[in-house]
């Protein structure tokens, strides 16, 4: 086979981590709505419900969603406000 069709660092790309604080701590709610967000748009949902131990659309994350849904609509980034408006609407919840 021609070298021109080899590529020797082929593998992907690695799979998104997500940096979380330990479960017990106050923040990791917090963390784990952001986890779940991120994963989502990394297009890794599955990843990020592993990682935190939610699920997507989790009732228990929905108010520090809603805060990220604040947050995201102040600072105009409309792709984590699409985000968390799903996530809520999957909990059940209104934006």
């Amino acid at each position: 086979m021609s070298r021109a069709f080899v590529n020797e660092d082929a593998g992907g790309d690695p799979a998104p981590t997500f940096s979380l604080p330990d479960p017990d701590s106050p923040y990791y709610a917090e963390a784990a709505a952001w986890a779940l967000i991120q994963g989502a748009d990394q297009g890794d949902s599955v990843g990020a419900e592993v990682a935190t131990g939610y699920r997507w659309g989790e009732e228990h994350l929905v108010p520090q969603v809603r805060a990220i849904l604040r947050d995201a609509e102040d600072q105009r980034q409309e792709r984590v406000a699409q985000l968390a408006r799903r996530f809520l609407r999957a909990a059940g919840a209104t934006p």
